[in-house]
């Protein structure tokens, strides 16, 4: 278990990393680029109107598609944050040099998306850091960062795959990091400090 000092250090390592070579970084937190959330909202919005999800695995044990599950959403100073879950499936981290493919095992619940966005104008504020905490009763069940995700069909968002002990009442919170970049003046004293979020959300485990 890390401390919330801990994780901060951790996602501004990241950032600053992010800010140096504006690659996706190695092992630590997330950051989140690009302005075709809008796009990409729009897509799992129509999406997330089917009712309820399935995470079952097809027999080829590849996930089947499924519809999107908002799992929280709110305003912090002018930033629009917003959780969703999905289907669990492959995806490659690229460090800039490198790329590590990661894979979905027969435990993954659903992968887990949080996007950040002007409430005003729903373009993506990039170069911030997510770090997400899952908690069944008070016992932590997920800790891991988030890693700065692009997608052609979810738009630019913090990412990773989560599994849970089964179907339950989880406590989600986000530790969100200020966004490490030069910034026009209208984002000059927002966002400036860590941010802690928490949601309740509702699990229903189908394997």
């Amino acid at each position: 278990m890390r401390t919330t000092a801990a994780k901060f250090s951790a996602l501004l390592a990241v950032g600053a990393l992010i800010a140096g070579c504006g690659a996706a970084a190695h092992k630590t937190t997330a950051a989140r680029a690009s302005s075709s959330a809008a796009k990409g909202s729009s897509g799992m919005a129509g999406m997330s109107g089917m009712a309820g999800m399935n995470m079952g695995h097809s027999s080829s044990g590849v996930p089947n598609p499924v519809p999107i599950q908002e799992l929280g959403s709110t305003t912090w100073q002018g930033m629009k944050i917003m959780v969703r879950a999905t289907t669990p499936l492959p995806f490659v981290i690229y460090n800039g040099t490198s790329e590590q493919e990661v894979k979905p095992t027969h435990n993954t619940s659903f992968h887990l998306m949080v996007m950040l966005s002007d409430a005003q104008t729903g373009v993506a504020i990039p170069y911030s850091s997510v770090w997400a905490t899952i908690r069944e009763h008070g016992k932590i069940v997920y800790d891991e960062r988030q890693w700065p995700m692009i997608s052609r069909y979810m738009g630019p968002h913090y990412g990773n795959d989560v599994a849970v002990p089964g179907s339950g009442t989880y406590q989600l919170s986000l530790l969100i990091s200020p966004p490490v970049s030069a910034r026009h003046m209208e984002y000059a004293n927002v966002w400036t400090k860590p941010h802690d979020v928490s949601f309740t959300f509702h699990w229903k485990a189908t394997h």
